[in-house]
């Protein structure tokens, strides 16, 4: 057992460089990591603290250690508090000796449970930058719904030939092409050279000057470039901007603060719609549609600069001395702090030594080689590609025309298509409720089977002759079919994205999760003009509907529950083999809904799959003797 280190007296000086690796820490590494969770293969799905088993002495060694490497020994004494408090959470108020928690530290504590909004204002500034990020991807989305009834005719693609049909897709399409082959892929090695924030810095110029150049466009090639460039933009920021607040947020919240960026790209959308509506009499209306996307990118662009840069960002950087004085700005104390960046490095260590890609090559190949990473891959794909089969994108992309399909004039149609924009932006706030308590993969499970009846609803509503009673219903199932959508498959896909890859991939990860969600909404901009012309709303809302049950499916096989885990625990639970999980959802959750809501057997209990740490740590019971001794 390592001898306990003496209490620091505030003389301690920062070396001039990180320290390299000393025997002391690797034997300390060691102990920390033997007989821990294998995080390729956690066939007993045990949620592990990286600090269990530690003795006291070694702990407090472990900080030493820590606090001398990463140059934080002005923290020491903190340092050591935190470890204590991220070792034993339950035990934090019962600790005492040198390290014992003042009052003021056991209220801040206290108030994370009790009071879990209760947050600092730089987080909440980096929350609210981020949704205007979002509001801009919402925007740009709609500038072309609108304008879709206006441009084709300009551009001379407008007599609804197949050839005019697939270019007007292809100009819809533009932006989500070029975040699906460019922008997307470029948020791992932009990332690594300026961080979060000056990679939403540089996306939001692209957010600007080919939005403004999109207005003056006078051909579709033009319109086309333009919308390319701003596809950049959208994808680098789309990859960034859910992880940079994901990484900043506290685990209990994280997920009703990082689902902002669908909220707010929902409200993006209904300002587009309104924006539309409001300049429908107004000179080259459709110019004013495609171009005034660029307002909110503004703000974002002068507001990043306000924002603290994401402490795991630093810390994936070895710079922890930056790490601290980022999240001493994101919590609202500094125990807080010592606890959270001394846990996020134990995990961390566990984590390199199973994860140890270095170029962008190798973590791109990693995604699909290292288990643990692999299925990561495999859900964030899942709920990524789900969003654009759902259909979701059919009505934000082409509402309008889909609503002129139904018999209303051109007004009519985007008068319409407010209220989808409204309706789609208003069902998303009861997921700030439910996405951290009924969790990512209950929402999903609950608004797919009903957005498929909504959409094939909407559909078959078609077939009824022109009149207000077509007109009506067939708005009633869209606007259903969004009500479905805006709290479970809107906000769940770019949060759950965000989450599940650990640090070491979490760049390279999320850019191919986002690449795969925007490849396949550029699919669907191109081709629905096409199947819409061929087989009509009945045959096209038809498919989508049948999507909706396929990824009901995979899902229910596939995507793991986040909720209430921090971002390093969640390698304990991709750490799960699939088909252990798939079993237990056939074996035991299948069986169990069926006794609770078919045949309303309220005794119906459900074994859960993931268990707690629930060994009581070999410090707390150390200490327990030292004070029965009177050594404490």
């Amino acid at each position: 057992m390592v001898d306990k280190p003496a209490p620091d007296d505030g003389t301690a000086v920062h070396a001039e460089g990180p320290t390299p690796p000393t025997a002391a820490h690797e034997n300390a590494l060691e102990k920390a990591t033997s007989g821990h969770v294998n995080i390729n293969a956690n066939f007993e799905a045990k949620i592990q603290n990286p600090l269990e088993g530690l003795s006291y002495d070694e702990l407090m060694s472990r900080v030493e250690i820590f606090a001398q490497e990463k140059e934080l020994t002005g923290h020491l004494p903190l340092l050591r508090k935190g470890a204590l408090v991220a070792q034993n959470p339950a035990g934090a108020y019962d600790i005492t000796g040198p390290e014992a928690l003042d009052e003021e530290e056991k209220a801040v504590l206290r108030a994370e449970v009790e009071h879990k909004w209760r947050l600092p204002t730089k987080l909440f500034l980096t929350i609210a930058t981020c949704s205007i990020g979002a509001c801009v991807q919402g925007w740009d989305q709609t500038g072309s719904n609108g304008a879709n009834i206006f441009f084709p005719e300009i551009y001379g693609i407008g007599s609804g030939s197949t050839r005019d049909s697939i270019l007007v897709g292809l100009v819809n399409a533009g932006p989500y092409i070029g975040s699906a082959f460019i922008g997307c892929w470029l948020s791992d090695p932009i990332n690594n050279w300026v961080g979060r924030r000056g990679v939403i810095f540089i996306s939001a110029h692209f957010c600007i000057w080919p939005v403004i150049g999109s207005a003056f466009s006078n051909t579709w090639e033009q319109q086309l470039v333009n919308r390319l460039l701003m596809g950049i933009g959208m994808g680098v920021k789309a990859s960034t901007v859910p992880i940079y607040a994901a990484e900043n947020s506290p685990a209990a919240v994280r997920g009703a603060l990082v689902m902002s960026w669908q909220m707010w790209t929902a409200f993006g959308i209904f300002l587009g719609t309104a924006f539309n509506l409001a300049v429908w009499n107004a000179p080259h209306n459709w110019r004013l549609m495609l171009g005034a996307p660029f307002i909110p990118a503004v703000p974002l662009l002068i507001l990043i600069y306000f924002c603290p840069e994401s402490p795991r960002w630093y810390m994936k950087k070895n710079r922890y001395s930056k790490a601290w004085d980022s999240m001493i700005r994101l919590r609202n104390h500094p125990i807080q702090v010592a606890r959270d960046i001394f846990y996020i490095h134990s995990q961390l260590e566990i984590e390199h030594d199973i994860i140890k890609g270095r170029t962008y090559a190798n973590r791109f190949a990693e995604l699909f080689t290292i288990p643990r990473v692999r299925r990561a891959t495999i859900a964030a794909f899942t709920v990524m590609i789900a969003q654009q089969m759902c259909g979701i994108n059919i009505i934000a992309f082409y509402s309008a025309t889909v609503f002129k399909e139904a018999g209303q004039t051109d007004f009519q149609a985007l008068l319409a298509s407010f209220g989808f924009g409204l309706v789609n932006w208003l069902f998303a706030f009861p997921a700030f409720w439910t996405i951290d308590t009924f969790g990512r993969r209950s929402l999903l499970l609950f608004t797919f089977p009903n957005m498929m009846w909504t959409l094939l609803a909407a559909g078959l509503c078609t077939l009824i002759p022109l009149g207000t009673t077509r007109t009506a219903l067939v708005s009633l199932f869209v606007y259903l079919f969004a009500a479905f959508y805006s709290p479970g498959e809107g906000p769940v896909p770019f949060t759950y994205s965000a989450e599940v890859f650990p640090l070491s991939h979490r760049e390279v990860g999320m850019g191919f999760a986002v690449a795969t969600c925007l490849f396949w909404a550029a699919v669907l901009g191109m081709t629905f003009p096409f199947l819409l012309h061929s087989t009509g709303t009945v045959g096209a809302f038809g498919l989508y509907a049948g999507f909706n049950a396929v990824a009901f499916i995979l899902i229910f096989f596939l995507v793991p529950e986040t909720k209430k885990k921090t971002l390093e625990e969640l390698d304990y639970v991709f750490a799960v083999p699939n088909h252990r999980f798939a079993k237990y959802q056939t074996a035991e959750v299948l069986p169990w809904w069926i006794k609770r809501y078919v045949f309303w057997q309220k005794s119906a209990t459900l074994k859960p799959l993931y268990r707690e740490s629930d060994v009581k740590s070999a410090q707390s019971v150390e200490r327990e003797e030292k004070m029965v001794q009177g050594d404490i």
